[in-house]
């Protein structure tokens, strides 16, 4: 922990070495098995405990309602006594939370126990540290007003490029149609462009383009 300092723990709490195991061959108790969540939770950081093996059910079930219970800090109120249940038969003949060993000798010297314990420190010692990935911090997904009145001043000087141009291109057209252009006193002048008035130009060079909707032919108030 001091070395490789996780930001979280998973942790299986696998029950295939409690005593009595359909297939395991141990032969630990409740307590022993919970004093392993005891020893990760006394460092306080964030812990997903998961379930895992464990083929006796009803011991399962005590030992995942045990640890539960070491979680929460409520190990040492919860009852001895299984509560009345739709399985309760299958906790016979005791009907007890905590099981009790068998006489089965246990082979594991001081000795193997400890060189165990210094071929994992040994291993630990090649970390090299916790594991780091740069961190970028993320931008606000949110303008501020300031912001937004910029965005909106850009957007407004683009939609009047692109009308200028439009304009511009529209009155090239026209002149090129050999179209007359009168007015040089600031007023509008027409510019007749097929027998249409499609284009107004004004002396001081400003063009103001006609939306074609505007004009019908043989129009009375085109003329």
């Amino acid at each position: 922990m001091d070395v490789f300092r996780p930001g979280a723990v998973v942790l299986q709490c696998g029950a295939d070495s409690l005593t009595g195991d359909r297939l395991g061959c141990f032969n630990l108790s409740l307590k022993g098995h919970a004093e392993c969540v005891k020893f990760v939770k006394s460092f306080n950081i964030p812990t997903l405990v998961l379930g895992g093996g464990g083929y006796t059910i009803r011991n399962v079930a005590r030992c995942w309602t045990y640890e539960t219970a070491v979680l929460l800090d409520q190990h040492n109120s919860i009852s001895e006594e299984i509560p009345y249940n739709d399985y309760f038969d299958y906790y016979s003949p005791d009907f007890k939370l905590h099981l009790t060993p068998n006489g089965q000798e246990n082979l594991n010297t001081k000795e193997s126990l400890e060189h165990c314990r210094s071929v994992i420190l040994e291993n630990l010692q090649t970390l090299q540290g916790a594991p780091s990935v740069q961190m970028h911090e993320t931008p606000p997904d949110f303008f501020t007003k300031e912001d937004q009145a910029g965005a909106m001043e850009e957007e407004e000087d683009a939609d009047r490029d692109r009308s200028g141009k439009s304009v511009s291109a529209s009155a090239h057209s026209a002149a090129g149609s050999g179209a007359m252009i009168a007015g040089n006193d600031g007023g509008l002048a027409d510019m007749d462009v097929d027998g249409r008035s499609d284009v107004s130009i004004n002396g001081s060079g400003g063009q103001k383009a006609a939306h074609p909707a505007e004009f019908y032919e043989d129009d009375k108030d085109n003329h």
